[in-house]
């Protein structure tokens, strides 16, 4: 029921969303045509047309803003006893799709055929699709997390930071309803995290707070709900959709605190409130407490423009759960008062030290031994605090009747009018027709309490997913930054059983002390290139190792490899551009300027023969016990030939950049 209730009302949300922009668009038409007609009947009718897609448009901001108020579809179907919590409604999202662009830039980026990615990129926007009506429930903030996870891994993939990819990610505000496009992932990451948090606070809302277990579901939930949001706001800290906005993030975060100490405090009270002097006081700094966070909740959402944006009923909430449970504080220290007198059997020093920390300042020429002490005082002080209390909570009644989406939740009503009827019977039942009217006034209590809600760091933010798109090969290496040629074929051809070329790297594999005089180079292999195919095998995720195993056996007819290597112009990009602002280079390195046209032409430089990694033999005195490879001999002796071959992996090999271009 609570599933289909809550997706009714996100499909609901989305109709009005659709319904803002189309009015959005007739608006901005509108105040186009108004500046550029200078015919004051055309200007009458644009006027006239403005004034009724404003006023449509207030309706849609009226009925959106109604939708976040209905808290009553995220409680618990079976609660009646407690005071209705606050839910987030879920972000809404247009389709996005993949497809098209993204088989291009495989085919112009990686040099492979889209069409071989089809079933990765459908299930890539299938993940996506079940993201924008996920369940209420863990399972639903385990497929956002699934998703957010994947989306760093498209993003190296897909997103270039030198262009753009033509993707459009566009999200509604879920309090205006006023939609953001982006071209990036920044706005899809931010909105999936707010989803994922707005999950919490439903999973929370919906908890059952008649039980230990269902409040503390409630009291993580609603603490994991802020650690994601706090998440949200210092990673992405310019996202341009307002509800994700720093400043109201922190009021969200407030709030969802607010109401892990609220549940908190239930807790606490669920087994039933000892009436002992001393549990009383306790209760009534832990109802201070929760009264002082709500209180700063709503400063928060009183302040422009945050106001502006956030439900009335929700700021109505926060005020009338404030003066309610500062009216509760009020109610147990006047019970711990009246209702308790200090006995012989009593501890005088503990009683006295408990009444010194509940309250910040006393009446003038009153110590909390007087006051302890004293059968009048003590009652004169009492009966200040009970009025209090009937004062707040008539105020919270006061604030309940001023907003309509208030008057709907009834469990409420009777919770408040339950709680100022207690009131009123302790007063009645101290009352004495004898004494003088006091004005005494009752002194502030400082909050405290012994289990502070705090935010949770999210684990779900960090899910071990399997890259859709692990066949392009190492992200590593295959990534959107870097710039590829196409694909070359080779034909290996071992010279004296030696291929002319040494291998090294992890995944894929690197051709370094490449003989320039070699078969292999002659057909076009460069020193750098990666091997990503031998014969019909996919190389790009095989180390060194298996790569040697395949080029063990070639025989004289040879064999063809494919190989790629970073382009010349992605290097000079990569090497010049210092700083980025808007993806224009805005400084460049010194590096451009010391290049060398003439370091072009391998022909113009001297060479030196290295020993080979891959090269057979019979006899090798050096042969080293980790090397799986012999050097060969040039008996002309003109060029140094017979050095031994080092040791794979080679320390000096992988600290040698040059051997790398």
């Amino acid at each position: 029921m609570f599933i289909s209730t809550s997706s009714k009302l996100q499909n609901t949300r989305a109709s009005l969303n659709q319904q803002i922009i189309k009015q959005m668009r007739m608006r901005a038409g509108a105040e186009n045509l108004l500046k550029a007609s200078s015919n004051n009947k055309v200007k009458e009718m644009v006027l006239l047309e403005l004034s009724y897609v404003n006023s449509n448009l207030q309706l849609l901001m009226g009925e959106l803003e109604g939708l976040n108020s209905s808290v009553e579809v995220y409680q618990n179907t079976q609660e009646t006893a407690n005071i209705p919590l606050i839910a987030l409604g879920l972000k809404e999202t247009k389709e996005v799709d993949y497809s098209t662009l993204f088989k291009d830039f495989i085919l112009e980026h990686y040099s492979e055929d889209g069409k071989d990615y089809e079933d990765e990129i459908a299930d890539l926007m299938d993940l996506r699709q079940a993201c924008r009506t996920p369940s209420r429930n863990e399972a639903g903030v385990e497929l956002l997390a699934k998703y957010f996870s994947h989306l760093p891994l498209v993003e190296s993939r897909f997103f270039s930071p030198s262009r753009q990819t033509g993707i459009f990610f566009t999200w509604y505000d879920s309090f205006t309803g006023v939609p953001v496009c982006q071209q990036n992932l920044s706005l899809e990451k931010a909105s999936i995290l707010f989803n994922m948090a707005a999950l919490y606070s439903q999973i929370a809302t919906r908890s059952d707070r008649q039980t230990v277990a269902g409040l503390e579901e409630a009291i993580s939930s609603f603490q994991i709900a802020a650690g994601t949001l706090n998440h949200l706001k210092e990673t992405f800290t310019h996202t341009p959709s307002y509800d994700m906005s720093p400043a109201m993030l922190s009021m969200l975060i407030r709030m969802m605190l607010a109401q892990a100490q609220e549940c908190l405090f239930e807790k606490i009270a669920l087994p039933g409130i000892r009436n002992q002097f001393s549990s009383l006081m306790k209760m009534a700094q832990e109802a201070s407490r929760v009264s002082e966070i709500y209180d700063q909740v709503h400063q928060s959402m009183i302040q422009t423009p945050i106001k502006d944006n956030v439900p009335l009923f929700w700021s109505t909430m926060t005020q009338v759960k404030a003066n309610h449970y500062r009216s509760m504080a009020h109610f147990f220290v006047a019970s711990a008062l009246l209702d308790h007198q200090l006995g012989p059997s009593d501890d005088e020093d503990q009683q006295e030290k408990t009444l010194s920390q509940v309250y910040d300042r006393l009446p003038e020429g009153r110590s909390p031994l007087d006051i302890l002490k004293n059968k009048d005082e003590r009652t004169r002080i009492g009966k200040a605090h009970i009025r209090r209390a009937i004062l707040g909570h008539e105020e919270a009644l006061r604030i309940y009747g001023l907003c309509h989406h208030l008057n709907k939740l009834e469990a409420l009503q009777d919770i408040l009018k339950a709680s100022h009827q207690r009131s009123l019977n302790k007063s009645s039942e101290n009352e004495n027709e004898e004494e003088f009217t006091d004005y005494t006034e009752a002194p502030d209590i400082i909050s405290k309490t012994e289990h502070k809600a705090e935010m949770e760091v999210p684990a779900t933010t960090k899910v071990k997913v399997t890259d859709f798109f692990q066949r392009l090969g190492p992200l590593s290496v295959f990534s959107a930054k870097q710039r590829w040629t196409a694909p070359r074929t080779i034909r290996l051809r071992p010279e004296d059983r030696d291929l002319g070329f040494t291998l090294k790297g992890e995944t894929p594999v690197q051709v370094v002390s490449l003989d320039p005089l070699s078969p292999a180079a002659a057909d076009g292999l460069k020193e750098g290139d990666y091997i990503v195919t031998v014969g019909n095998t996919d190389c790009k995720w095989l180390g060194v190792t298996e790569v040697m195993r395949l080029l063990k056996d070639v025989d004289e007819e040879g064999i063809d490899i494919q190989v790629v290597s970073i382009s010349y112009q992605a290097r000079l990009l990569h090497s010049s551009f210092a700083t980025f602002c808007g993806n224009l280079p805005k400084t460049y390195s010194m590096i451009c300027l010391a290049y060398n046209d003439d370091d072009k032409n391998p022909k113009s430089r001297k060479v030196t023969k290295k020993s080979s990694f891959i090269s057979w033999g019979l006899k090798n005195k050096l042969k080293s016990a980790s090397t799986l490879s012999l050097p060969t001999a040039d008996h002309s002796g003109t060029l140094p030939w017979n050095k031994p071959c080092p040791t794979f992996p080679s320390s000096s090999s992988y600290n040698n950049d040059s051997a790398l271009y």
